[in-house]
């Protein structure tokens, strides 16, 4: 092949690459905004934007087994690429407070957002939240949990805005902590364990605050759809806990989709692969 034909495909292949880089723009970002203190813990989000305003807002909720875990780590930065805003947020620790404190940032974040969407450029008249593991959890309650009182707590303030949202996205977060109690009476009841911390006891001694930890005890038929995907193969939280709230869903004749990675562990790039990031943005689109 003559040199100049190789040379003019070499510059068309870098054309198409550079071309490729300004679609896939870097988002605006907004790093350690606080949304609350508590006293003296600082309770932040860092807030990623496409260049165009107005658009919807997704919040995502971190894992960590609720002990640990940042903000920083935010696999759904992509979705500013197609018009959404992502806010990624913290909440207290176990070492800092037990349950409900985390429902309580976590509720206390969204009535935030809500009262600075004009400041930020954003829409928060619906509002989708996501999270994995731990965060997924945290992502269901706050589903199911629209104006449940004692879960909606006072951190920050905003009292006057509400912290319900209009549909979750859940990456293999527990949902049942009776069932877990069970089922998993090794993770749940033991002490020492994350479960164990977050409840200030095992889930088999702190029923009444371990059924109010569990998202299926709240459904009811005003609460928004479920995006939730799970490995076959978790042995963290098992896959029982999404069919949990798939079969509660059903029985309220709600909308809930479980897609289940056949293979998969707690968690791994493989559950932001295309095929499920094509499923995210359908979801989203439809609801938001």
């Amino acid at each position: 092949m003559p040199a100049s034909i190789v040379m003019r495909l070499l510059l068309f292949l870098l054309l198409v690459c550079l071309l490729s880089s300004a679609n896939a723009a870097e988002p605006r970002v907004t790093k350690d905004i606080e949304f609350a203190n508590v006293d003296g813990h600082s309770l932040k989000l860092d807030l990623y934007q496409p260049d165009s305003t107005g658009g919807p807002l997704v919040v995502w909720i971190h894992g960590g087994g609720w002990k640990g875990g940042s903000k920083t780590s935010c696999p759904l930065k992509w979705l500013t690429d197609h018009g959404y805003n992502v806010a990624s947020i913290s909440y207290r620790f176990t070492d800092k407070a037990t349950f409900p404190a985390q429902i309580h940032d976590c509720k206390a974040a969204i009535r935030w957002l809500r009262a600075h969407q004009e400041k930020y450029g954003y829409s928060t008249d619906k509002i989708a939240v996501a999270g994995s593991s731990a965060g997924g959890q945290l992502a269901a309650l706050l589903g199911t949990s629209g104006d449940v009182k004692e879960l909606e707590g006072t951190v920050g303030g905003n009292l006057d805005q509400s912290s319900r949202v209009d549909c979750v996205i859940d990456y293999f977060g527990a949902t049942d902590f009776i069932l877990r109690s069970k089922t998993q009476p090794h993770v749940a009841n033991q002490e020492g364990t994350s479960v164990y911390k977050l409840l200030g006891g095992g889930a088999d001694q702190q029923v009444e605050l371990a059924k109010q930890a569990s998202a299926v005890n709240f459904v009811s038929s005003d609460d928004p759809p479920f995006l939730v995907f799970h490995g076959d193969q978790d042995k963290t939280v098992l896959l029982d806990q999404s069919e949990r709230i798939q079969e509660v869903y059903d029985e309220a004749g709600l909308p809930l989709e479980l897609i289940i990675l056949e293979g998969a562990g707690h968690g791994g790039k493989a559950f932001y692969a295309s095929k499920y990031r094509q499923a995210v943005e359908a979801f989203l689109k439809k609801h938001l």
